[in-house]
């Protein structure tokens, strides 16, 4: 049996990040991934997508671009081209997770699905390897819920939809999250007539409600269908048609469409990991608890990623890593905070989120709050590249402080990137302001949007008085 320092069982983001710090620190490091490294990220899930949504893009703002200069567009774009481009993608990514990579590392690479034998001992194919310290980072992949004649029809996740021959004319996607919608505008862009069925009375219900709607207006007005409230009873097919039944306000109603997509989230890999072996505890959904050190019921057992149950992004696996490296590895404890961890929706425009939305800051910490809100209409740079749909909203307590910010608009993940440093090494909102950025810039948005805390601050309320007098008095 060999020994090593840390087992790694799953080759994604937050598993190769483990692997390669812990070996760069001298630990001896076992890898095992059943497919291929990488992870969900690399293959189906962030580098694919944005690919479709990049190509997407261009074909949206080719026919924007022709409306706009009265030129004509003929034809459609080719399918399999715009497949093919998410493919390069993923082939020049790929590289840096070449497996040679982490063998030249000194990373003993082993493939095939691992089995815990017990807490210390894992089995993967005929060999049994020991762990002083095991960490489980095998991701998590679609959840599909338990509709009546879906086992009975073809569907697709958004692990096979890269697999497609051709486009189709229509789409029906379950799931208004994430997923749902970064693909109902890939493919309503590209040509197919999409319908969203969401269960509830929104989309996006974990985001600032005026940022959202933003968003779905956008969506609706680029043609996205969009059926709330809607209780899916049954999947049916109708020659090669699905055929999607479900009620509404008491009425029963069906749609069909050529394809249909299932993106109601995600489910943790550990069905085959035998977890029972190892007295690991988990949640009836296979999620692994974990406490503040990352550490499951089993101290020396960690679990990063999305198979921990905290919202699935591929930098929040990453950051998981770095504080598992430091404490199983180094023996320094770090604690997991996610206090001040972004995200981005990367439709058209991106939608960027941080913090408390305004709604929760209202909640948690009360009628204080100051909210900051710039349209996107307001600053020059947008202006002139015609994309003014959107817009920033910062939200601090009455000291200043940055508690969340939100922003909708194009190229939103990145202009808004200073806030989340400013927050989360609590720089009031005014220092933004005393930023110098370079005119027109995108990021001058964010500056506009810090200079209302100094106009209110300045220009209202009792230290005004104070202002002028000083004011007059050097004149």
């Amino acid at each position: 049996m060999q020994k090593f320092d840390m087992i790694v069982i799953g080759g994604g983001a937050g598993g190769l990040v483990v692997a390669v710090g812990a070996a760069n620190l001298g630990a001896s490091v076992a890898l095992i991934e059943k497919d291929r490294l990488g992870g969900d990220c690399l293959w189906t899930g962030c580098v694919p997508t944005k690919s479709l949504v990049s190509s997407a893009k261009l074909v949206h703002h080719m026919h924007k671009a022709a409306s706009l200069f009265h030129t004509q567009i003929q034809g459609e774009p080719d399918f399999q081209v715009v497949l093919n481009q998410s493919k390069q993608a993923i082939d020049t990514i790929q590289e840096h997770d070449d497996e040679q990579r982490f063998i030249d590392l000194g990373i003993q690479v082993f493939k095939g699905a691992a089995q815990f034998v017990d807490d210390h001992v894992v089995k993967v194919e005929n060999e049994s390897l020991h762990g002083k310290k095991i960490v489980i980072a095998t991701g998590s992949r679609p959840s599909i819920p338990p509709i009546k004649g879906l086992d009975q029809v073809p569907f697709l996740t958004n692990d096979i939809i890269f697999d497609l021959e051709e486009k189709p004319n229509t789409l029906g996607i379950i799931g208004g999250g994430v997923i749902g919608i970064e693909f109902a505008q890939i493919f309503q862009r590209l040509g197919t007539k999409v319908t969203i069925f969401e269960r509830s009375n929104a989309l996006l219900p974990f985001e600032d409600e005026d940022i959202r709607d933003v968003l779905v207006q956008n969506l609706q007005a680029e043609g996205v269908n969009i059926i709330y409230n809607a209780s899916i009873e049954e999947i049916t097919s109708n020659e090669n048609k699905k055929v999607v039944h479900y009620s509404q306000e008491n009425e029963t109603h069906s749609t069909s469409c050529d394809q249909l997509l299932i993106a109601t989230g995600r489910t943790a890999n550990t069905e085959s990991l035998q977890c029972d072996a190892a007295g690991i505890k988990m949640e009836s959904n296979g999620f692994i608890p974990v406490n503040s050190a990352l550490q499951s019921n089993k101290k020396h057992i960690y679990a990063i990623g999305d198979v921990n149950g905290v919202p699935s992004f591929t930098h929040k696996a990453a950051y998981e890593g770095k504080k598992v490296v430091s404490s199983a590895v180094l023996g320094i404890r770090q604690k997991a905070t996610y206090d001040h961890l972004p995200w981005v929706i990367y439709t058209d425009p991106e939608l960027f989120h941080l913090g408390y939305t305004e709604k929760e800051a209202k909640q948690k910490i009360g009628h204080t709050i100051k909210v900051y809100t710039l349209p996107l209409s307001q600053s020059d740079r947008f202006i002139i590249d015609q994309e003014t749909t959107g817009m920033i909203k910062i939200i601090t307590d009455k000291k200043g402080y940055i508690v969340g910010a939100h922003a909708v608009g194009s190229g939103a993940g990145d202009i808004m990137q200073e806030v989340v440093f400013a927050k989360q090494y609590k720089h009031k909102i005014g220092s933004i302001s005393q930023v110098i950025h370079p005119y027109p810039a995108r990021s001058m948005a964010v500056q506009q949007t810090a200079d209302l805390y100094w106009r209110e601050t300045l220009f209202t309320g009792p230290i005004v008085k104070w202002v002028r007098r000083y004011v007059r008095w050097f004149r």
